[in-house]
C-alpha cells in the first residue's frame, strides 16, 4: 500500500505479558517522531473498544508516564478474548470497526497479540481492503506461550521463562528441606506447546530444579508417569515434577479434563485449562504415601515484572517501533517478529511476515530438546533460552514497590 497520512490506532489483546506495554510504548515513542501520523490512539479492551468507538487519545498522555509502560505489566489499554466472525459470512462487526476507522481516520492499525490475535488482525486488514478503506494493519506478536509462527521467540516468552526457572529453583530449596519425603508437582501454562514449562529445566541444569517435566508436544500416559514418579521418589525420598496444563492422552484428551466434566470453552473454542497438579497429586495419594503440594503458577508467570528479562523488555520495545517504521513506509498486512541470526553470538534482526500465515499456527517445541523417554528436556534447550533470559529489567521502585505508569485514558472526540 501507499504511504498514507491520518491516525495510528493501537490495540491489545489476548492474555497479558510483562513486556506487552514495552511494545505499546515503542509504537507510541515511534509514532510521535512521524508527520505522517496526526494522532496516536489507544483502543480500550481490544477489538471490543474499536466496535463501541471507545478510543483513547494517547497524545494527551504525560510522555514520561508512557516511558514508565516499559516497566509495567499486564495490559496497560485492557485487553480482551473476542472473535470476530468470517466477514464474509457476518460483516456486522467488521462494519462498526470501518465506521470508527474513518471517524477518526484511522490509517494505521496495530494489533498487539498471540494466535488468534494475528488472526483478527489478519481479518481486519483483509476487510478495509476489500472495501477500498487505505489502512496499513500491522500485527505486533506478544504471547508467553512462545508459538507464533516464523519467529524466533515471542515477546513475554523470556521474562515468563526467566520467572519460571527462578520460581523452581526457590520450589526445590523449599521442598527439599526437611527431613520427611515429599512429591511436589508444579502447573505451568501451556495449550499445545511446551516452550514454558520447558523453562523448568533451566532450573534442573542450574542444580535445583524438577526431576521430570511433561509437556503437551508428547502424549502422556498416566501409568508411565506414577512409575517415573516412583522411581525418583524411591531412590531419593523427594520428587518434584512440573507439568504443562495441556498435557494430553493419546486420544487428545487434557488430563485436565478428567477431573472436570464437562469443561467450559472460551470464545475461540479453547477448553478452559488448569487443575491439572492437583487432579495428578490426587491420583499419586493413592499409591505412594507421603506428603504432597500442588503448586499452580497461573497467572503469576505472566506479569512478573519484577523479574522481567532486559533482552524481552528491550526486544520488545524494538519490535513496537519496528511495527510503526513498517507502517509508515507503507507495508500492510504483515507481522514484525525477532529471527535469530546463525552462529554462537546471540544476535537477532527484526523481519516481516505475511499475516495470512501466523494467523493461528502454532510453532511446537522441537523434538530435539525432549528426552526420547518424554518425561525431560534436553541441555539443547538451553543453548536456545539462555540468551533470551539475560540482564534485568526491573521497574521504577517507590518506597519498596513499583511505581508503574498510571495512563489518563482521556477518551479521543
Amino acid at each position: 500500500m501507499k504511504k498514507l497520512k491520518g491516525s495510528l490506532l493501537f490495540a491489545q489483546s489476548g492474555g497479558p505479558t510483562s513486556v506487552i506495554n514495552a511494545s505499546a510504548c515503542g509504537v507510541f515513542e515511534e509514532a510521535f517522531k512521524h508527520s505522517e501520523i496526526t494522532q496516536v490512539l489507544g483502543a480500550a479492551h481490544g477489538v471490543v473498544g474499536i466496535l463501541n468507538d471507545e478510543l483513547y487519545d494517547i497524545g494527551k498522555e504525560d510522555p514520561a508516564e508512557i516511558r514508565r509502560l516499559l516497566g509495567t505489566p499486564s495490559s496497560a489499554l485492557g485487553s480482551c478474548r473476542y472473535k470476530l466472525k468470517d466477514y464474509k459470512v457476518d460483516e456486522t462487526d467488521y462494519l462498526k470497526i470501518l465506521e470508527t476507522f474513518k471517524k477518526h481516520n484511522v490509517r494505521y492499525f496495530f494489533y498487539n497479540g498471540g494466535n488468534d490475535s494475528m488472526d483478527t488482525c489478519n481479518k481486519i486488514g483483509e476487510f478495509v481492503n476489500a472495501h477500498g478503506y487505505e489502512c496499513n494493519v500491522i500485527g505486533v506478536p506478544k504471547t508467553i506461550d512462545n508459538d507464533l509462527y516464523g519467529i524466533d521467540h515471542c515477546p513475554g516468552y523470556a521474562s515468563a521463562a526467566k520467572y519460571i526457572a527462578t520460581t523452581c529453583m526457590e520450589i526445590d530449596l523449599d521442598a527439599r528441606v526437611f527431613d520427611k519425603g515429599m512429591i511436589t508437582v508444579i502447573e505451568i501454562m501451556g495449550r499445545h506447546a511446551g516452550w514454558l514449562t520447558a523453562a523448568s529445566a533451566v532450573a534442573t541444569y542450574a542444580g535445583h530444579g524438577p526431576d521430570l517435566i511433561y509437556v503437551p508436544e508428547v502424549n502422556f500416559d498416566l501409568d508411565k508417569f506414577t512409575k517415573d514418579v516412583e522411581e525418583i521418589y524411591k531412590k531419593n525420598g523427594k520428587c518434584i515434577v512440573a507439568v504443562s496444563e495441556g498435557i494430553h492422552d493419546a486420544e487428545g484428551k487434557f488430563i485436565a479434563e478428567y477431573a472436570v466434566a464437562n469443561a467450559k470453552k472460551d470464545a475461540f473454542g479453547h477448553v478452559q485449562l488448569g487443575g491439572v497438579a492437583s487432579y495428578l497429586v490426587s491420583h499419586l495419594r493413592n499409591i505412594i504415601d507421603t506428603k504432597y503440594r500442588f503448586i499452580e503458577f497461573s497467572l503469576m508467570q505472566r506479569c512478573a515484572s519484577h523479574i522481567a528479562s532486559k533482552v524481552d523488555v528491550e526486544e520488545a520495545y524494538a519490535e513496537g517501533c519496528a511495527a510503526v517504521k513498517a507502517a509508515v513506509e507503507g507495508k500492510s498486512n504483515i507481522m514484525v517478529g525477532v529471527v535469530r541470526k546463525p552462529g554462537a553470538k546471540y544476535e537477532t534482526t527484526i523481519e516481516e511476515f505475511p499475516l495470512s500465515a501466523c494467523a493461528n499456527t502454532e510453532k511446537m517445541l522441537p523434538a530435539e530438546y525432549i528426552n526420547e523417554e518424554g518425561n525431560m528436556i534436553t541441555k539443547a534447550f538451553l543453548d536456545y533460552v539462555t540468551p533470551l533470559i539475560e540482564g534485568e529489567h526491573s521497574p521504577e521502585f517507590v518506597n519498596g514497590i513499583p511505581r508503574f505508569a498510571e495512563l489518563k485514558k482521556i477518551l479521543a472526540e
